[in-house]
């Protein structure tokens, strides 16, 4: 029997071993970065298509895309603009049962429970992750709200087994990890490959009873990242006489074979399809419409916000800030800019100013933004901001009553590759009784620019402050540093827990932040707002007076 064993591992090894890939990436028209491979096997006869996607190609990236109304690959993928891309998750009808993340936004979550031999089984599935810095993960992940924010991953599935009979409680929220820096992606099922090694999750994510089988041949889909940073997007043929298809363990084995650290399966069957532009790549046995794909496409389908190439940031108290006139005082208000208050001076005769001489090395078009401590009582309303730029001064008035503790802009310059450029506040106001100096911040999004640190002081710790006034009615003021970029989230709670308002949810950068939050329609008492900065969280309590 051990001879028999033998023979068979010694056969599988050698059909995997089989396969000869050849490029096809001239039948196409495609981008650098990108390549098409066929394959074939004689024994178990097989026909596979991968994509190669070279992702140090800064133009590139991987995005998911989910529809309403489903359709077949080479219809999908010109309809969104990609370049090539796959069938994507599991799903009934047009709703997807596998997560879609968006830039910022959930379009689809992981199926949370099964049900097996009529009961609710909950489940950790596979996902395949983008991070903003273009690295990739298989995680395993559960979904605890509607947000990118809410979603935790787990070092490893539900410890099921095949057929089990009682179904594991959900997943605790404190036994996993908040999904940082995530990007995009898609969910699946089951994780093929983890650490470099076959890692095929079906028993535990609870494949069994699907319809989806462990190791028979089937058209299979999978996705994949190698360690120099290529994603390897493959599909597997299958019930056909041309095509037996793999089974999922055969399929972890390929992926390795071809590089892969870590693989997630995708939906496979008559969904398996593979697509350049309009044109399917492989022969689908059924070529099923669907709602979601996984595409490669063109980094600006991201949408995200241009990336500054130079930025920097000049405080009151830098020496490239010179203060002018003897009447400027330290504000008593929370939410100035960096570990200094801002500082305030009556309205003037504008003898009285603070100066900005930015050192710029490129000339380029640069933004002006500005930060100050604003108060509807007594800040000026047309505080001047003059700008000495290339082209000439320009003096733009500003509200300082409103906006405050955050970045405005006030408007985009030509800056000489010299000490000429100067951003003045200077306290020739007409209403109001005070205007405010705190920090400026030039970006600049010309590739010309050098890129430059913001030079800031960055909080050595993460804190949560008082919220002030405290008590409170209607509005108070909630500030907090945090050291290091993170995702961020502010809620607030009452007394039971019960989630009242979320302020923020957003991924932010380190320093200091301020929100203020109105209990309009709320009743006096106690509640509470946690803050979250990736893995730090901490609560403070506050009093409504009404």
């Amino acid at each position: 029997m051990k001879k028999i064993l033998l023979l068979l591992f010694l056969y599988t090894t050698a059909s995997f071993a089989q396969i000869t890939w050849t490029e096809i990436t001239s039948n196409y028209t495609l981008p650098a970065g990108i390549k098409v491979f066929s394959g074939e096997r004689s024994s178990p006869i097989l026909k596979i298509f991968y994509i190669d996607v070279d992702m140090n190609n800064p133009n590139l990236v991987i995005h998911p895309y989910i529809s309403s109304t489903n359709r077949t690959i080479n219809n999908f993928v010109p309809l969104v603009g990609a370049y090539a891309g796959i069938n994507g998750g599991f799903f009934g009808g047009s709703s997807s049962f596998s997560a879609v993340v968006y830039p910022y936004e959930v379009k689809a979550q992981n199926v949370a429970a099964v049900t097996r031999n009529s009961q609710s089984y909950p489940v950790v599935r596979s996902f395949f992750g983008m991070k903003f810095d273009r690295t990739f993960d298989v995680e395993w992940i559960y979904h605890y709200g509607n947000n990118v924010s809410n979603i935790f991953r787990f070092d490893a599935p539900m410890p099921y087994t095949n057929n089990q009979q009682t179904p594991l409680p959900p997943p605790l929220q404190s036994s996993g990890n908040i999904y940082e820096n995530l990007l995009v992606g898609i969910g699946g099922a089951p994780t093929l490959v983890k650490n470099g090694q076959e890692n095929v999750t079906y028993n535990e994510e609870i494949m069994w009873g699907s319809g989806v089988g462990l190791d028979n041949g089937d058209p299979r889909t999978a996705v994949g990242y190698t360690a120099n940073n290529h994603v390897i997007m493959i599909v597997a043929d299958g019930r056909q006489a041309a095509s037996q298809g793999v089974g999922l363990p055969e399929l972890a084995q390929i992926m390795i074979n071809l590089g892969c650290v870590e693989a997630m399966n995708l939906d496979g069957g008559g969904s398996t399809q593979m697509a350049v532009g309009n044109q399917l790549v492989n022969t689908p046995s059924e070529s099923r419409p669907v709602p979601t794909i996984l595409t490669v496409t063109h980094k600006d389908s991201l949408k995200l916000p241009a990336v500054p190439q130079f930025e920097k940031i000049i405080d009151t108290s830098d020496p490239e800030a010179l203060i002018f006139g003897g009447d400027w005082f330290a504000t008593a208000n929370p939410g100035s800019w960096g570990g200094t208050p801002a500082l305030l001076n009556a309205v003037g005769n504008g003898s009285s100013y603070v100066e900005f001489s930015p050192e710029i090395q490129k000339q380029a078009q640069y933004e002006v933004h500005a930060w100050w401590v604003a108060d509807l009582n007594n800040r000026c309303s047309d505080t001047p901001f003059i700008i000495k730029h290339k082209n000439g001064v320009d003096t733009v008035r500003v509200n300082q009553k409103i906006n405050g503790a955050s970045w405005q802009l006030i408007g985009n310059y030509q800056f000489s590759a010299d000490t000429s450029n100067k951003i003045i506040i200077s306290d020739a106001g007409t209403t109001g009784t005070y205007v405010v100096a705190d920090a400026i911040r030039l970006v600049s999004y010309d590739p010309a620019t050098p890129v430059e640190e913001e030079k800031i002081r960055v909080p050595k710790e993460f804190i949560l402050t008082q919220n002030y006034p405290n008590p409170f009615n209607p509005s108070t003021k909630i500030s907090w540093q945090t050291p290091t970029r993170s995702w961020q989230t502010l809620k607030v709670y009452d007394i039971l827990g019960k989630e009242i308002i979320t302020l923020v949810d957003e991924e932010k950068s380190a320093g200091n932040y301020e929100v203020n939050f109105t209990a309009q329609g709320l009743s006096s008492g106690i509640y509470f707002y946690t803050l979250r900065s990736g893995n730090a969280i901490e609560t403070k309590s506050m009093l409504l007076v009404k």
